[in-house]
């Protein structure tokens, strides 16, 4: 078995495995592998952590050969705006957007925080659904301390990556976060994807603190409206408490 998401065929092109593979059909990826892999783009340019980032979903993202891009838009001594696309045979299919900040100490003024989530020892193995049982899914790690996948309604779950986001290189904690964030809408749907079309068309992920570890914890929400959109967001934990939030706006419509 592969032991990544990608494989690097070059510095900028990789080769999704079936470890990308998505609830929506065998020849397009959940959007978390994707995510993780501009992410690890963007931090390549030489910044160590990001603020935040925002995801634009332009298309499925197939299961193929993906090509990555990269610049800095807006460079700065203390604030910098960095971008992303990932483009399958020319077409970009996904872009991201991110701020990174330079790092100060504001020890003295922090707080403010939510609390924190009960820790992964404490949680049990999250149910799989038989008609989704490989890809993705089985690519993570889950434990759901409340709700989870196909249970109807909010939930507090934690994701931990089986496998490496690029084969040959450990993860870091924020490819880890980028690896599952994009879950927030999965695990806390209201509907039943059988039946139901529940996609989002964008992601952003605001940190207050860069995260440590190799869990991330989702506590997890989606509102659907009467007219088709969806919003669902999340408080994005680790080990040590909460890091930041998730949001998604929804397509929502019935099969």
């Amino acid at each position: 078995m592969m032991s990544a998401f990608y494989l690097p065929l070059s510095d900028n092109t990789f080769r999704a495995t079936e470890h990308t593979v998505g609830p929506w059909g065998p020849e397009s990826q959940h959007l978390g592998p994707p995510s993780a892999l501009l992410v690890r783009s963007l931090l390549a340019l030489g910044r160590p952590s990001v603020s935040r980032v925002t995801f634009e979903v332009l298309g499925p993202v197939p299961v193929a050969d993906l090509a990555v891009s990269t610049s800095v838009e807006r460079p700065g001594r203390s604030v910098e705006l960095l971008s992303a696309s990932l483009s399958s045979e020319g077409r970009v299919v996904l872009t991201a957007r991110a701020w990174h900040i330079v790092g100060s100490d504001t020890t003295a003024v922090a707080g403010g925080e939510v609390p924190a989530m009960a820790p992964p020892t404490s949680a049990a193995p999250m149910e799989i659904p038989d008609f989704w049982s490989g890809g993705y899914l089985a690519a993570v790690e889950w434990l759901s301390v409340s709700g989870g996948i196909f249970t109807p309604g909010d939930a507090q779950v934690w994701a931990r990556p089986r496998v490496a986001v690029v084969e040959g290189f450990e993860p870091t904690p924020l490819e880890r976060l980028f690896s599952v964030v994009d879950s927030a809408s999965g695990v806390s749907s209201r509907v039943d994807i059988r039946k139901w079309y529940a996609i989002n068309t964008d992601l952003t992920v605001h940190l207050h603190r860069q995260p440590v570890g190799e869990w991330v914890g989702m506590d997890a929400r989606t509102t659907i409206g009467p007219d088709g959109v969806g919003l669902a967001t999340s408080v994005v934990h680790d080990v040590e408490g909460p890091v930041g939030s998730t949001a998604q706006a929804l397509f929502v419509r019935e099969r």
